[in-house]
């Protein structure tokens, strides 16, 4: 169990990641590259031999199977004091681990679970595995930017009440925007029901170590949380935590659930990387986050300088009590320029070596991290000054202001099978255009941020389809599909419907 008294100075899993090597122990065990002797030469080269010799498997290796120290638990253990939490469970394949495992945990075939429609494909996944009918809530929509927000308390309240027997209820938040629903208040309206509150926080890991941030979802009284390690802290990519508080659903029910998905194989360098970065920010995490929090708004407040250029910010949520935002996400808005946010994308990259987070049909998402600098802002800022310059010879196509979100697209959804039953249902291809009206059998996601615009069950709307043949001409990712092109989409034979 979590405990506050734990000593946040220790990283047990790291240092005994670090005295394996020390030991000099002959391996006859995985991986085969043995310690980086039998990798190519060119990978050695890029890689460098200390990191190859760090390469351990964690059973047998950090943590022995027959002389086990324990070293993963109490690593948890640490985790789970630091995010304020009763309990913890390190992932791997991010945060995506826990969002099946916790939709496996509570989901019942054809049990009703309120669950936001904006989420991500990996709950969407859990829907389809476990088998239950989502009732879908849809977060409010800013009325002038079109871009998702908050899921309001009583939009949780009311399908409550429209479904009594559910008994979890599963959102996103901070949604992919930096917008945070008032989690304690729809914790509150859950726990009068005994209801389990589940949050996709994948995108709020640093929330618990900064006052001025919003609440995390355990400090909110969330019964069940996961985040990811790797996105905003200092995590290797893949690396996340799933915590949990209270006892409506239990450490047991979803380790079972994290054991019948996570690789049997489980990379101690991952492990040992959660470990050091849940170290540093309960010993620096304040003040880390102090300077990255005062060089985000120095970058707002550049980028808001070029013309052509919005910056969409805490604005958003004026008279939205309850509701917080995270400044250091930073969300572009380039339509002003005559850029697509992929074109944008595009641009900064290869003329300005800058990486963006995300683009889609009118933006770009920037991520300010505690691994940012003051250099790092400025060659952003550069960048973005160049861009502005270079726009004049581009020109984007003309969008309608729906077109800004997928917000209103969602909301128009409506569900005819649950997501396992057109999964698996027979199914055949349709020309996208006369797939109107027609059950969808399979996801299309935009990717990033990966929330899928159709989901099995749902009938394919004609706002549906306008929206995806204006990303697809501006260059937008779709996963999940068959046919990529979209020409056509797999929709539920007319046999398969019940």
């Amino acid at each position: 169990m979590g405990d506050s008294g734990l000593d946040q100075r220790q990283a047990p899993y790291f240092e005994a990641w670090l005295e394996y090597r020390r030991q000099g122990i002959v391996s006859f065990s995985t991986p085969g590259h043995k310690q980086g002797r039998g990798v190519a030469p060119e990978l050695a080269e890029a890689f460098g031999d200390a990191a190859l010799a760090l390469d351990i498997p964690h059973a047998g290796g950090v943590d022995d199977t027959h002389l086990s120290r324990d070293l993963l638990g109490q690593a948890e253990r640490l985790a789970a004091a630091a995010w304020q939490a009763d309990d913890a469970l390190f992932l791997l394949n991010g945060s995506t681990t826990g969002n099946l495992a916790f939709m496996l945990a509570a989901g019942r075939p054809g049990a009703p679970i309120v669950v936001s429609r904006t989420l991500h494909k990996s709950l969407l996944a859990g829907l389809i595995l476990s088998g239950a009918r989502p009732v879908y809530v849809c977060p409010a929509i800013h009325p002038e930017a079109n871009v998702m927000l908050d899921i309001p308390p009583a939009t949780v309240q009311e399908a409550l009440e429209q479904y009594p027997q559910a008994r979890a209820v599963v959102l996103v938040s901070p949604a992919y925007t930096g917008v945070s629903s008032d989690l304690p208040e729809i914790a509150r309206i859950c726990h009068e029901r005994e209801v389990s509150l589940f949050v996709d926080e994948a995108w709020g890991p640093h929330f618990a170590f900064h006052p001025a941030l919003p609440h995390s979802a355990m400090q909110a009284g969330a019964d069940a949380a996961v985040t990811s390690i790797h996105k905003l802290l200092g995590g290797l990519t893949q690396t996340a935590l799933l915590t949990m508080k209270g006892d409506r659903i239990t450490r047991s029910q979803l380790a079972s659930a994290v054991a019948l998905l996570h690789t049997t194989s489980p990379a101690a360098m991952l492990y040992a990387s959660i470990d050091v970065a849940r170290r540093r920010m309960a010993l620096e995490g304040e003040a880390l986050l102090s300077r990255t929090i005062e060089l985000a708004w120095q970058a707002r407040e550049a980028l808001a300088q070029i013309p052509g250029l919005r910056i969409l910010g805490p604005e958003l949520i004026a008279g939205r009590p309850g509701a917080g935002f995270d400044p250091t996400r930073i969300l572009v808005d380039v339509h002003g320029l005559g850029l697509t946010g992929y074109q944008a994308e595009a641009i900064l990259r290869e003329q300005f070596r800058i990486a963006v987070e995300m683009s889609d049909l009118v933006s770009v998402m920037l991520l300010v991290t505690i691994g940012d600098t003051p250099e790092t802002i400025r060659h952003l800022i550069d960048g973005f000054t160049g861009l502005a310059q270079a726009a004049g010879s581009c020109s984007a196509p003309a969008l309608s202001a729906e077109l800004r979100s997928t917000g209103a697209v969602l909301a128009a959804t409506q569900q005819v099978l649950t997501p396992r039953e057109a999964f698996l249902a027979p199914a055949e291809p349709a020309p996208l255009e006369r797939a109107i009206g027609r059950v969808a059998a399979e996801p299309i996601t935009p990717y990033p941020p990966g929330i899928p615009v159709i989901a099995p069950g749902e009938l394919i709307t004609p706002e549906v389809v306008d929206y995806l043949h204006a990303g697809l001409a501006a260059g937008m990712y779709l996963s999940g599909p068959a046919d990529p092109t979209l020409r056509t989409v797999r929709v539920v034979a007319e046999t398969g419907r019940t």
